[in-house]
């Protein structure tokens, strides 16, 4: 049976009268991509920064490696690779001086070309800091927190300012580093993200873990749903789908109709009301449930659209 590398037991951590985790406990084994979702201010940041010794805990356990990180983060830095969700360089340090000056505070280090060469960078070598899109910077924040080979490896919101190419790249990166014998946790409010690559997922919501699971046992138990959704005109009047026979949820933001339905019975209900009630239908879709789904029906609240 695989030890565990990261345990916490009763985290509890405020900022005055602002409860941002409020006793959380997990554990992270060895090998395993273990991911925290839910939105911004769900406490995932100042989980990940406790961990990391970045901050101390009110109350409660914190190891990584077996280690207090508050207390031993001298010992634990070689072991522990950490990329945040806010970072600045100078802006004229080079992106290859950068690395250089990272891998040189460690004992050990990946090959430096080698590594910004997977994650795209190759041509921006000679690049000033300045002279980076915002992809390019996250991207570089990464190859810093790889840089030196560390066996636990805190993702803290890894695809922000990337595209979904730049996305899915770094996903098969994360999944290559795994592979490698490595431990990674990561913090995410892309469910996507979260589907895609975590072996379990902890969905966070006002501070403390409402559910802990694997994906897809997590859609299977709260998302067994059809999800049906359909591009909506601005105004639209909508006739009352919730009260319709097998259907569980109705969602409507903006101009997109989310519902969730027991069957096809209940999905072809849903498609024959709108357009009998004269509603304009664009992009209708019907997919299994997602992890989004189970956030929902978990929280009962959705995600933002700068969220999602």
């Amino acid at each position: 049976m695989n030890s565990s590398v990261v345990e916490v037991h009763e985290l509890r951590k405020t900022y005055g009268s602002t409860v941002a985790v409020d006793g959380v406990s997990f554990q992270v084994e060895e090998d395993e991509i273990f991911g925290i979702v839910g939105p911004n201010g769900a406490g995932k940041t100042t989980t990940i920064e406790c961990l990391e010794g970045l901050r101390r805990p009110d109350a409660g356990v914190v190891r990584v490696l077996g280690r207090d990180p508050a207390r031993e983060r001298r010992a634990l830095a070689p072991e522990m690779g950490v990329q945040l969700q806010e970072s600045a360089l100078p802006d004229r340090l080079r992106v290859g001086e950068a690395v250089a000056l990272f891998a040189a505070l460690y004992p050990r280090s990946l090959d430096q070309r080698e590594l910004l060469s997977q994650l795209g960078l190759a041509e921006q070598y000679r690049t000033p800091f300045a002279k980076l899109s915002g992809g390019q910077k996250q991207r570089l924040f990464l190859a810093l927190a790889l840089v030196h080979d560390p066996r636990v490896l805190f993702l803290d919101e890894l695809s922000t300012g990337l595209d979904p190419h730049g996305r899915r790249t770094v996903w098969e990166l994360v999944r290559s580093i795994r592979s490698r014998g490595k431990t990674i946790l990561l913090s995410t409010h892309l469910m996507e993200e979260a589907e895609a690559l975590c072996d379990r997922v902890a969905v966070f919501h006002q501070g403390r873990i409402v559910a802990l699971d694997s994906p897809s046992r997590l859609i299977a138990r709260f998302a067994g749903s059809l999800r049906v959704s359909v591009k909506i005109a601005s105004g639209s009047s909508l006739p009352p789908l919730a009260s319709l026979p097998g259907v569980r949820s109705v969602q409507h933001q903006d101009e997109t109709l989310v519902v969730h339905a027991e069957d096809d019975r209940a999905v072809a209900s849903v498609v024959r009301t709108l357009v009998e009630h004269g509603v304009p239908l664009r992009e209708l879709r019907v997919s299994s449930g997602r992890l989004e789904d189970a956030y929902l029906a978990l929280t009962g609240t959705p995600l933002t659209r700068e969220e999602q």
